[in-house]
């Protein structure tokens, strides 16, 4: 029904107006999910104990849908086993002028140059403070746009001391391409140097929370053994494979309609085989020490458990989740179960 029905009706908006009504939807009509929508399969054979947290099945939604942790009770209902929040930043802001969210619909893909627009941190802090305990819930966590460089920790660290009593586990979202002065967070001995600092703060905490990177799909081989080495040289928890593309290569949409698009993050099925090479990589070469989550391009059971073969030991949705609806979550879990026998 939903990709008869309810996508090609919310494809007649504006992409960024239909997240907004799918979002009103969800939050104001969840008893009409318990009806129309198929029961979320539970089984034990699902669950994963991962970074010390036990997930009840390892399909997550990726950071991005849920900005301001306004919906994570009500998706938990809709039988995913973990939602990251964010990205949040320390101060709200609106992000990008509009029009700032693309379907490339003959690609199965999204371009967004959104710019992390969210409602910041005690707003996401008050919305946290309501969680029924459903579901585990992952705080992706960034700098505001308007930053200076050498401020740029400090907004991770209000962040990360801000929602530390409130999540399960902690994102640094260092890859976005939406954000300013990108350099300095591409930087491996910036990098360590954040790392190092939100442990340390980490540490001195009764319950210490998990920390993970989130890394682009873009990078070389180079690259990536640098991440495997921050890895082992940190002993951050694990790694976020992968953020948005900002390459463009082998697209069916015309090379004319990208360039009236203009800059953003491509997500979907044009970065599924980016993301999952990058998972194999990492799994690979770093003899499988670290858990990977693996995200890009994920629009059918086939495509999840690509990401499971080549690494990942869980899995997060986003432009999956949007063109293809609520029954992908049940569609993987079934296959997980199949392939479990």
């Amino acid at each position: 029904m939903y990709k008869s029905i309810i996508r090609p009706l919310l494809f007649k908006l504006d992409p960024e107006k239909a997240h907004y009504f799918t979002f009103s939807l969800l939050k104001n009509f969840n008893f009409l999910s318990r009806i129309f929508l198929p029961k979320p399969l539970e089984n034990k054979k699902l669950e994963r104990e991962v970074f010390g947290l036990k997930f009840k099945n390892p399909v997550g939604l990726a950071a991005g849908f849920d900005k301001n942790a306004v919906l994570y009770n009500e998706l938990a209902d809709l039988g995913f086993g973990f939602v990251e929040i964010g990205t949040v930043t320390p101060k709200a802001q609106a992000g990008n002028p509009k029009k700032r969210l693309f379907r490339l619909v003959e690609d199965g893909g999204i371009i967004n140059r959104m710019g992390f627009n969210n409602d910041g941190l005690e707003a996401a802090i008050h919305q946290l403070k309501k969680n029924k305990g459903k579901i585990i819930i992952g705080g992706n966590i960034g700098k505001n746009t308007t930053t200076t460089p050498e401020n740029y920790t400090q907004d991770f660290i209000q962040c990360f001391e801000g929602l530390h009593p409130f999540v399960d586990y902690f994102v640094l979202n260092v890859s976005c391409p939406n954000v300013s002065s990108h350099a300095k967070l591409e930087d491996a001995d910036y990098l360590k140097e954040l790392i190092v600092t939100v442990q340390n703060i980490n540490n001195t905490k009764e319950k210490p929370k998990p920390i993970l990177l989130k890394i682009a799909p873009d990078l070389n081989d180079g690259q990536l053994d640098e991440i495997i080495a921050l890895v082992h040289d940190t002993k951050i928890d694990g790694i976020v494979a992968t953020n948005t593309s900002v390459n463009r290569d082998g697209l069916k949409t015309s090379a004319d309609e990208l360039k009236e698009i203009g800059n953003g993050g491509l997500s979907g099925q044009p970065i599924k085989d980016r993301s999952t090479r990058v998972i194999k990589y990492l799994h690979d070469n770093s003899g499988g020490s670290f858990p990977i989550i693996g995200v890009g391009g994920i629009h059918s059971a086939k495509d999840a458990m690509e990401k499971l073969n080549a690494g990942a030991t869980l899995l997060q949705l986003y432009t999956g989740f949007i063109y293809e609806g609520v029954g992908l979550i049940n569609e993987i879990n079934q296959t997980i179960l199949d392939a479990a026998k």
